[in-house]
C-alpha cells in the first residue's frame, strides 16, 4: 500500500466563526450554541490570538450573571493556539494534536492568514473517508 499524502486543507472547516478578544463570556456561549461549534478562534486585528473551547466555557458556567459580565474571551482563551499551514500533511497535524492533547488546530494560508479550523471531528471524518476510499479501491482491483 502506498503512503497517503493528504494536505490538512482538504478536511479543514473553512471560514470558521470567530470572536473578538473583548467578547463577553455569555456572548461566546451563545455564539457557540447558535453555530453548533466547540472551538472558537479569537481574533484581534485580523490575527488569531487564542481559542476558546466548550471545555473552557463549562468552567465558567457556574458564574453569577454579575461575574459573567466581568469575563471576556481574552480572560479564558488558550493563547497562541497550535497552527499549521494548509499544505501540512494530515498525518502530521493529527500527530501534533494527539501529542499536545488539543481538539483543534488553526489552519493558515501560506501568508499566515486564517483559512480555517481543523478539529478532532474533521480528523475522524478524514479517517472514515480515507478508509472507505481504500476499501473501495482494493475491492476494484
Amino acid at each position: 500500500m502506498l503512503p497517503i499524502q493528504v494536505p490538512v486543507e482538504e478536511f479543514t472547516t473553512p471560514d470558521p466563526v470567530t470572536a473578538d478578544a473583548s467578547t463577553m463570556v455569555d456572548d461566546l456561549r451563545l455564539l457557540m450554541e447558535r453555530h453548533g461549534i466547540r472551538h472558537l478562534p479569537i481574533v484581534q486585528d485580523g490575527a488569531v490570538v487564542g481559542i476558546v473551547s466548550d471545555r473552557d466555557m463549562r468552567l465558567f458556567a457556574g458564574l453569577s450573571a454579575a461575574e459573567k459580565f466581568q469575563v471576556q474571551a481574552s480572560d479564558i482563551m488558550a493563547e497562541n493556539p497550535l497552527s499549521v499551514t494548509a499544505s501540512t500533511p494530515l498525518d502530521e497535524v493529527a500527530f501534533l494534536m494527539s501529542e499536545r492533547k488539543v481538539g483543534s488546530v488553526i489552519v493558515k494560508d501560506e501568508e499566515g492568514a486564517l483559512l480555517g479550523i481543523f478539529t478532532a471531528t474533521d480528523a475522524l471524518n478524514a479517517l472514515i473517508e480515507i478508509i472507505r476510499e481504500g476499501r473501495s479501491s482494493a475491492s476494484q482491483e
